[in-house]
């Protein structure tokens, strides 16, 4: 059996409850075209850093222990959430996303990191430079959604809490008529001793 698998930043509390309430804010300021977007759950936000795709369930140990090598030698990132806007544009995104900022090198580290203990395995980084970002919604439409500017120009100014970041984690993907449901399989520590994710001061 194979197991839908990627590897991600999960965000605290605090910080999905700051994000559903700009995603509100987004969709009121957006009328009706917010309708034209399928807003992501809050407590499917994450940050993440490698899809792996369909993973043989024989191998999600092996897996594991390269996510685990690449943490080990990472350390704890305080992120912040900043900003908001669209993908390709805010007129006509077809992504709609959370900005940060914090430790971004360390965390790009980390993701070459990961890209490198996983190409063996054959699930190499994506060729594509890596942007972290919170994706908040997806235009239901493959062209993107018309009709969103003002939501995401009210929203670039966003400024969201920070937080203490201990641990990746390994999560599988369960798909369902209803969307996906996110599982963790493992959590793996940054740096050389466990350390829980803090949401931090604000």
């Amino acid at each position: 059996m194979n197991l839908r698998l990627f590897v991600a930043l999960e965000c605290p509390e605090p910080v999905r409850r700051r994000l559903a309430a700009l995603q509100g804010e987004m969709r009121r300021s957006a009328g009706r075209a917010g309708a034209e977007v399928r807003w992501v759950a809050p407590e499917n936000v994450h940050l993440t850093l490698q899809f792996l795709g369909a993973v043989p369930e024989e191998r999600v140990e092996d897996v594991k222990a390269a996510v685990a090598r690449a943490a080990a030698g990472s350390r704890p990132l305080r992120l912040e959430v900043r900003g908001a806007g669209g993908f390709p544009s805010g007129r006509r995104p077809r992504v709609l996303w959370a900005g940060l900022t914090g430790d971004l090198e360390p965390l790009a580290e980390l993701v070459a990191a990961l890209g490198r203990q996983l190409a063996p395995l054959g699930y190499p980084a994506e060729e594509r430079r890596f942007s972290a970002h919170l994706t908040l919604g997806r235009a239901r439409d493959a062209r993107g959604a018309p009709g969103l500017g003002a939501a995401v120009a009210g929203a670039a100014a966003f400024e969201g809490p920070s937080w203490r970041v201990g641990r990746v984690a390994l999560i599988q993907s369960l798909l369902s008529p209803t969307g996906a449901r996110y599982e963790a399989l493992a959590r793996l520590p940054l740096g050389s001793g466990p350390e829980p994710d803090d949401p931090g001061p604000g």
